[in-house]
């Protein structure tokens, strides 16, 4: 079902957001990681050899997080609250706490899991990942400067607000900090471009189902960067330490790209936010080979691919241009200054490599590696329409 909540500023500003919620309900806590197929179809353990995230900061702009969770105890960096002079009361449908899609999202990126050996509950795909939580209803734009300021190496942005002067300009800020940014392109289905996903240098991210098929109710447009898991997705809640659900939409698969890129960042501490994304870009998979033949990267609904982070991980490939395969802001962010006006534009990639397969969830995926190099510019620049805050 959708679950829609208004969120009334001081001001008066009404801020709405949705959250897809599954009809899975509450799971229990031995029960849940069995759960996250992702976890089997990113192949963990062995990314875990790798990198796991350690001294990578996430930033997660979010409403909020329950940092005693039993699964996220001690993943956290000091963060700040935006939300001062925020009225929430009657914002939240009945059973909803305010702190469950942050501890979601943060789950999904640096959870530990706990009990003997961390085998129960849930597990990030960054456990070595450290969580700056700051909580914001407005005043998105200040949390994403402060993020970069403060060390966070990337920023989750599971959500979606209504474009204003310093949406773009403010991560633009960020990404001239070296701070990776990612963020979702939202769960209504349709041809709706959102922000802050559509600016220019933002990884925006669709969702896939564990066959690698994109999720019915993931947005299309030419924001699609790349997708990640997204639908049937076990998550921590905050309605108490040891609270648990399954749900779904482009929320948490921007937080497993957040986790991966947490994971390049460790690995390859020198590349710019551009060449993280490549890296990511370059070793992207589709479910069916024969779409490849017929795709012109990045599709509006599988932009360059699902991402395999193993393959990112490990895959000798050129650094490349600091800009890399993503359209990038022109010039310095000011501080702060008006929106360029400008919003992500496409490019072009071949592909190759037909061979390779992943077993997700139990099934047999075939994937088709996108491992050619990014040979169009940006083609076009449209103007977003402005919308309400969703968090995806």
């Amino acid at each position: 079902m959708r679950v829609t909540r208004t969120l009334r500023a001081g001001t008066g500003v009404a801020l709405t957001g949705a959250l897809l919620l599954a009809a899975g309900g509450t799971a229990q806590a031995d029960q849940i990681r069995g759960k996250q197929w992702p976890l089997e179809a990113f192949g963990a353990k062995d990314i875990w050899k790798q990198a796991t995230g350690k001294g990578v900061t996430v930033a997660l702009i979010e409403t909020g997080v329950r940092t005693s969770h039993q699964d996220l105890t001690g993943q956290f960096v000091p963060g700040k609250d935006f939300t001062q002079g925020v009225d929430v009361s009657g914002a939240l449908k009945p059973g909803e706490d305010i702190r469950d899609h942050g501890t979601a999202m943060a789950g999904i990126i640096a959870g530990h899991g706990h009990g003997a050996g961390g085998t129960q509950g849930i597990k990030g795909l960054a456990p070595g990942a450290k969580i700056m939580p700051l909580t914001a209803y407005k005043n998105e734009s200040q949390a994403t400067r402060y993020a970069a300021d403060h060390g966070a190496d990337v920023i989750n942005m599971s959500y979606g607000v209504t474009r204003d002067a310093d949406t773009c300009e403010s991560i633009r800020y960020a990404l001239d900090k070296g701070v990776i940014v990612v963020a979702g392109v939202g769960n209504d289905g349709v041809a709706k471009k959102n922000y802050p996903a559509a600016c220019p240098g933002v990884i925006g991210v669709g969702a896939v189902n564990q066959y690698g098929e994109v999720w019915t109710r993931s947005n299309y447009n030419d924001t699609v960067d790349l997708l990640a898991p997204g639908e049937d997705i076990p998550f921590a809640q905050g309605k108490s330490d040891s609270a648990y659900t399954v749900d779904r939409g482009t929320s948490a698969a921007t937080a497993y790209v957040s986790a991966a890129a947490a994971l390049l960042r460790e690995k390859f501490p020198d590349l710019t936010p551009g060449q993280i994304a490549n890296r990511l870009v370059k070793t992207a998979g589709l479910a069916k080979p024969e779409k490849a033949k017929n795709l012109k990267l990045p599709d509006a609904h599988y932009g360059y691919g699902f991402i395999q982070p193993a393959a990112a991980l490990s895959r000798d490939i050129p650094a490349g241009p600091a800009e890399g395969p993503l359209p990038m802001p022109k010039g310095k962010a000011a501080q702060p200054a008006a929106d360029s006006g400008a919003d992500k534009g496409q490019q072009s990639a071949s592909s190759a490599d037909t061979s390779k397969w992943l077993v997700i969830g139990g099934g047999a995926l075939a994937a088709v590696v996108v491992v050619g190099v990014v040979v169009g510019v940006v083609v076009s620049r449209r103007r977003g329409r402005s919308g309400s805050q969703a968090w995806s």
